[in-house]
């Protein structure tokens, strides 16, 4: 298999740090790599723990000093990755919600030669649990107003489980995304959306965390401003 690496921003996860690395390792890919990013944010031992899996070659720590929130920890881990040869990346969360044993149907596809393979709730085979009804809801009309803004046509513009082949990554400016939110999915998917791409059914699971009425109003502001931002994002030869 082709190296690749799953980057993985995390943070005060010392309660199931142990059991993601765990069923990531165990899965048959020797050539899987995972990379977990922690920040300042992070408070307990989920560093410690995850540096004691590096002596299996497979899993490196990387204390991302700095950070300006979970999004600039993903991008810096798509630079690590590419710095250290990955071919193909997978983003995944961190915190339960994305499912260690979907992992498989990314790299088929990745195998199979798709650019981009999208992880959606909102197609035949996937679902939604324990998130909130206002949730669902955001998602699912936050897909939709991408879709008409954006000229996109995928059922889910806003799930954080997602793979790349490298190069894909590669010719992108990762310094010049305008998102630092939640709209940084969107964004990411608007950038890649005339490449080969597909959507995979993933079952999420929601997380305690809630959504501020400010990162909704600074996600419709960056909705309409992303074709004005489109040249700078791709890197110049």
């Amino acid at each position: 298999m082709k190296k690749t690496i799953i980057v993985m921003p995390v943070a005060n996860e010392s309660a199931t740090m142990s059991s993601v690395i765990e069923k990531i390792l165990a899965l048959p890919y020797d050539n899987l790599h995972l990379y977990p990013v922690v920040d300042d944010y992070s408070k307990d031992n989920t560093a410690e723990i995850i540096r004691s899996y590096e002596h299996t070659g497979r899993v490196k720590c990387i204390y991302y000093k700095e950070s300006r929130g979970v999004i600039s920890c993903y991008l810096e881990g798509f630079r690590q990755a590419l710095a250290d040869g990955a071919e193909r990346i997978i983003e995944m969360d961190g915190g339960g919600s994305h499912k260690p044993e979907e992992l498989g149907q990314f790299i088929e596809k990745l195998d199979e030669g798709y650019d981009c393979v999208w992880g959606s709730r909102f197609i035949s085979g996937g679902s939604i649990s324990e998130q909130p009804l206002y949730r669902r809801i955001l998602s699912g009309g936050g897909t939709m107003l991408s879709n008409i803004v954006l000229g996109t046509k995928l059922k889910d513009m806003t799930s954080g489980f997602e793979a790349f082949q490298a190069d894909i990554l590669r010719n992108l400016n990762l310094g010049a995304f305008l998102s630092t939110g939640h709209m940084y999915q969107t964004e990411m998917r608007f950038y890649c959306r005339n490449l080969n791409t597909i959507e995979v059914p993933i079952h999420y699971t929601g997380g305690s965390s809630s959504l501020k009425f400010k990162s909704v109003t600074e996600a419709l502001r960056i909705l309409f401003e992303l074709k004005k931002n489109e040249a700078r994002i791709r890197n110049e030869d």
